[in-house]
């Protein structure tokens, strides 16, 4: 998995994953040992109300200062020094769509051969040969199968004889603007950014286990300002998303409702809402709305608030099934549908989405559990700076492969001098 990555050949141990979300900004620090484990040492998070947008840096001053506050706090906690960061992007600016490759191996009639890696890489140079905006940034090129010769491969064509290689790919942009301004961001704060890549393929690497990979999944990460998917089928993704509204929506629904400042409106939702009316077990049970300036405090019942939160809930997963469902031609999944993010959170969450896409198969994503003393980590809303801890060992580990496999096809010097340095010597 291609990812924009700003430094090469980084062996860097101890990682900080950044999650730069509407509402807050996560950040869990993670140690690589050399056998590729991953143990978490802290996790830390800060709100950004206020200079984030839809998930869109409007402030950069302030996002700066936010970061750096946050990995400094995690470092004092940890006792140890951040070495990298990796950061995720997600939101309306992403982009992303299908496409396919085909190159020739061996001409018919001529000696057959094999395909090898380079032809892999012509390949997937090829399906990737679209045209990108000049305004956006190549993110991801992602494999999602290979055909020899008509018949699908699968992952791995490697050594088949083929006349022809064809390849099926998802490719991923991001608004070249967006990730300028997490690069300056970082620049600013001192801290080495290694790799920027899309949260929610991020997210699946905390979350997702290989049966729901290959089966066919989809993950759904309601955040503040956006609600981001990816559909993961045969361990790649067909179809990745966003949809302009999270959970800020539903804090605006009870404000304008109930007449109060949205400081208050968000703490009733975190404190006493649910989006499932039917988990509301005493329909009389009373809240308390807080008094502000010269208006005292007033009540409402967890059922009124459970009616508001249910509605916009609802028209978010609609949403959701109606913007994937013509990208999916069909298809049908045996896998699990993923809730991550902190709307997941909210109660009621898990029975929402079972009543709008139909099926049982759903269930919050919990973050796997790693080595480490913190396990404060293993809540939904930490599942997407866990994942770019876990995709960055993946991307290292598959660096040092590369680099092990082109010495070992470096030609070997023998220490002979050549015949023509010889002849040069004597008449030269």
């Amino acid at each position: 998995m291609q990812a924009i990555l700003i430094r090469e050949n980084t062996l860097s141990k101890v990682i900080a994953g950044l999650d730069i979300g509407t509402c807050s900004v996560r950040a869990v620090v993670g140690i690589i040992n050399d056998d590729y484990s991953v143990e978490i040492v802290d996790v830390a998070k800060k709100p950004s109300n206020g200079f984030l947008r839809n998930g869109t840096i409007v402030n950069l001053e302030s996002t700066k200062n936010c970061i750096k506050e946050i990995i400094d706090d995690v470092e004092q906690n940890a006792g140890l020094e951040v070495q990298a960061v990796v950061t995720g992007i997600g939101g309306v600016q992403i982009e992303s769509l299908n496409s396919k490759g085909a190159v020739a191996i061996s001409s018919y009639g001529k000696t057959e051969r094999a395909v090898n890696a380079d032809d892999m890489r012509r390949v997937i140079d090829c399906a990737n040969s679209v045209k990108i905006p000049l305004d956006r940034n190549l993110l991801h090129v992602i494999p999602q199968g290979y055909f020899v010769d008509g018949t699908d491969v699968g992952k791995n064509p490697l050594n088949q004889i083929a006349y022809k290689l064809e390849a099926e790919v998802h490719i991923i942009t991001a608004s070249r603007t967006a990730v300028s301004n997490i690069t300056n961001c970082m620049e600013q704060t001192k801290y080495p950014l290694d790799e920027v890549m899309l949260k929610t393929l991020a997210c699946t690497e905390a979350v997702m286990v290989d049966d729901e990979r290959k089966l066919g999944s989809i993950l759904i990460d309601i955040g503040g300002g956006t609600t981001d998917v990816v559909v993961i089928v045969n361990d790649a993704p067909i179809c990745t998303c966003s949809i302009p509204v999270g959970g800020n929506l539903v804090t605006s629904d009870i404000s304008m409702v109930k007449n109060i400042p949205s400081s208050i409106a968000e703490k009733l939702k975190v404190e006493s809402g649910c989006c499932w009316l039917p988990l509301v077990e005493n329909s009389n049970e009373e809240v308390i709305i807080p008094g502000f300036g010269s208006r005292s405090s007033e009540l409402t019942t967890k059922v009124e608030l459970a009616l508001i939160i249910e509605a916009r809930m609802k028209e978010i997963f609609e949403m959701v099934r109606s913007e994937i469902k013509p990208k999916l031609s069909g298809r049908k999944f045996a896998g699990s549908i993923i809730l991550t993010g902190g709307g997941a959170q909210l109660p009621g969450c898990l029975e929402m989405a079972q009543s709008v896409f139909q099926t049982s198969s759903v269930r919050l994503g919990v973050p796997q559990p790693l080595g480490g003393m913190e396990n404060n980590y293993r809540y939904p809303e930490y599942a997407t700076a866990v994942g770019l801890i876990l995709a960055h060992k993946e991307h290292l580990k598959s660096a040092e492969k590369e680099v092990i496999k082109k010495k070992h096809s470096e030609p070997k010097k023998t220490g002979e001098e050549s015949i023509i340095s010889k002849l040069m010597k004597k008449f030269f």
